[in-house]
């Protein structure tokens, strides 16, 4: 075996990781749940509390009989499907998303487009495996659908309607999170796919987020604390190698008709220093819009509220400003959420606990059965006058310091990598002049 860190960032490696051994199937982690096999491994990945929270879930849901129909196909959101390159048995596939010990010597760059031919290889189960063991114990046939989230949504929804063609003898229903509603509606655009009987968008950013805003310009959360990990690069640096290729991310920039403010679409409208977007993604990007399934009785939209969002962005200088309210779920804006057409309920969760909170799992539930559920609010409430502003220079103060993976103890691990999509925490003042809640 080379020693880890031997080649090219881009060029797969021999060694051999615990995050590779690890790369088990979500019915093959369900299965050592119900049994309470490989507990110690299973307790260092989920941490004891969650360990313990899946396995009576697993249990539960292993003495259910499951109803021959609908199939539930449960489609995560960016960045929660694995991603890496495929081995020749009896080697384990090799992840590098997520893979800290890949990734702190450099191997995201594997990730870049252009780049080695990456596969997805299963769903995060630390993010999806609740919400897919509460569908399991409430009587419903469940499966994941991973996929390659760097890539473009429309190829996306390409693939995802070709395995709902492939499914059309069975009653179908999808149950998607954020960027993987997205997927949904790009694959119901397509011929073949009107069987699908009911759509539930849990946090999907209908009309865009200001968060691959921030990650184009490497002053996001997920991408400064990744950088972290890294020996050898910056936020920045990764931003501009390696995020700034997936199409992916400029097909989810907010809506400017939506929002206001820039065109963020329009190469003049960014910032001229630091990362900044490709321009030929840019004009892809323009169109995507209009290759989606308008909303229709099937879709129903959970959208997550009193959360620190971004929910603005303008330009300052030669660098953007974020306005920071409570009127989103932390990643996407509930105005992003929001789909005309389809039925809303508001819950005030945050957007990566949407597929986590188990009062919004049993509204699910109530959606696939009955197509309503009275577990949630129909109307939003909580419309706060507080804000507040932050830059991309302050953002870059934030998430500096590197982190030696290998020193961690095995808790602390665990919460880095469940803790990547936390936002920075800020004080949010109404302005002088106005009333309203905080």
């Amino acid at each position: 075996m080379k020693p880890a860190g031997v080649g090219r960032p881009d060029e797969p490696l021999d060694h051999i990781t615990p995050y590779d051994r690890f790369c088990w199937s979500d019915t093959e982690v369900e299965h050592l749940l119900e049994t309470g096999a490989h507990e110690h491994d299973l307790v260092a990945y989920f941490g004891e509390a969650e360990y313990r929270d899946l396995r009576q879930l697993a249990r539960k849901a292993a003495g259910v009989t499951a109803a021959p129909e609908p199939v539930v196909l449960v489609i995560p959101g960016i960045m929660g499907s694995q991603l890496g390159l495929r081995r020749a048995a009896p080697l384990p596939h090799d992840v590098v998303w997520l893979d800290p010990i890949d990734i702190e010597v450099g191997r995201l760059a594997a990730l870049r487009i252009p780049g080695p031919p990456v596969i997805s290889l299963g769903t995060v189960l630390y993010s999806y495996l609740r919400l897919k063991l509460h569908l399991r114990a409430a009587g419903f046939r469940t499966a994941f659908h991973d996929y390659d989230w760097r890539l473009g949504i429309d190829a996306l929804g390409r693939e995802l309607a070709e395995r709902i063609r492939t499914q059309s003898a069975h009653s179908l229903v999808i149950v998607a999170h954020s960027m993987g509603g997205l997927v949904s509606r790009a694959a119901l655009a397509l011929p073949g796919t009107a069987g699908v009987a009911r759509l539930v968008l849990l946090g999907t950013p209908n009309f865009g987020s200001f968060a691959p805003v921030q990650a184009l310009r490497g002053t996001y959360a997920v991408v400064r604390k990744i950088a972290r990990l890294v020996k050898t690069s910056s936020a920045e640096t990764l931003a501009a190698e390696v995020f700034n290729t997936f199409p992916s991310l400029y097909q989810m920039l907010p809506d400017a008709a939506r929002h206001g403010g820039p065109d963020l679409l329009e190469q003049d409208c960014w910032p001229r220093t630091g990362p900044h977007p490709r321009e030929g993604l840019l004009r892809s990007a323009r169109s995507f819009v209009q290759t989606l399934a308008p909303a229709d009785q099937r879709f129903a939209c959970i959208v997550g509220i009193g959360e620190e969002t971004v929910t603005a962005v303008s330009r300052r200088r030669d660098e953007f400003e974020y306005t920071i309210t409570r009127h989103g779920d932390g990643t996407v804006p509930a105005i992003s959420a929001e789909l005309p057409g389809a039925t809303t309920y508001y819950a005030r969760v945050a957007h990566s606990d949407l597929t986590r909170d188990a009062v919004v799992a049993s509204a699910v539930v109530d959606l696939l059965r009955r197509g309503a559920t009275r577990r949630l609010n129909t109307r939003r409430s909580g419309r706060s006058a507080a804000s507040a502003r932050i830059t991309d220079t302050q953002l870059r103060r934030t998430h500096v310091e590197k982190v030696d993976w290998a020193k961690l103890p095995p808790q602390e691990r665990c919460l880095f990598l469940q803790n990547l999509n936390e936002p920075p925490k800020l004080r949010l003042r109404v302005p002088k002049g106005r009333t309203g809640r905080r």
